[in-house]
């Protein structure tokens, strides 16, 4: 198996050096301006983006905060298994996430929307409805980027069509963005 694990951390490699760090830095940029006017930055996924979305709150709400005065604000709309099954169950899982976001998303609010496909309807809707308030979207992609990348003010894309390679690098951006804004920030002593 050597010449497998070998092989997929080569295109990991890659991929990775094809990142677009202009684009990625704008991203990171209208995360920490969000921060800097307390705004509420929604994020959420289905599936491994699910539990991306997850992460990202941890390391943004307890990590970077941890030393900082002034807080981040992170909702992920993916974690409250009740709310989720209710809405798919009484109305429609192409609803879970915009439900949610209705009369709360405000104008100065941030959505980041996580698709390895950029074409999940659920992350869509939610999309479309945050730009009829006004808010803006960094979308987190894959593949081509898909809708998602055409209806995002922001990007931090990944090219490849590769979903298991997609999800690792969407993980590196929640860590590179602890690591980089922690420093900005200067809530990282160490």
């Amino acid at each position: 198996m050597k010449n497998k694990i070998k092989e997929y951390f080569e295109k990991e490699k890659q991929v990775i050096n094809n990142l677009n760090i202009d684009e990625i830095n704008q991203a990171v940029q209208a995360i920490k301006d969000a921060y800097e006017r307390e705004a509420t930055i929604y994020v959420f996924g289905n599936g491994g983006s699910a539990a991306t979305a997850s992460h990202f709150v941890c390391d943004f709400n307890k990590g970077i905060c941890e030393k900082l005065d002034k807080k981040f604000h992170l909702i992920c709309l993916s974690d409250n298994t009740p709310v989720l099954t209710a809405i798919a169950n009484d109305i429609s899982y192409d609803d879970v996430f915009a439900f949610q976001l209705e009369n709360k998303l405000k104008e100065d609010d941030l959505v980041l929307a996580i698709s390895g496909s950029g074409n999940s309807k659920n992350v869509i809707k939610a999309v479309e409805y945050a730009k009829q308030v006004g808010a803006n979207v960094v979308g987190i992609t894959g593949y081509s980027g898909g809708k998602l990348r055409e209806l995002a003010d922001y990007y931090m894309h990944v090219a490849v069509d590769d979903m298991q390679i997609t999800e690792d690098i969407h993980m590196m951006f929640d860590h590179m963005m602890y690591w980089v804004l922690s420093k900005e920030l200067k809530s990282d002593d160490k």
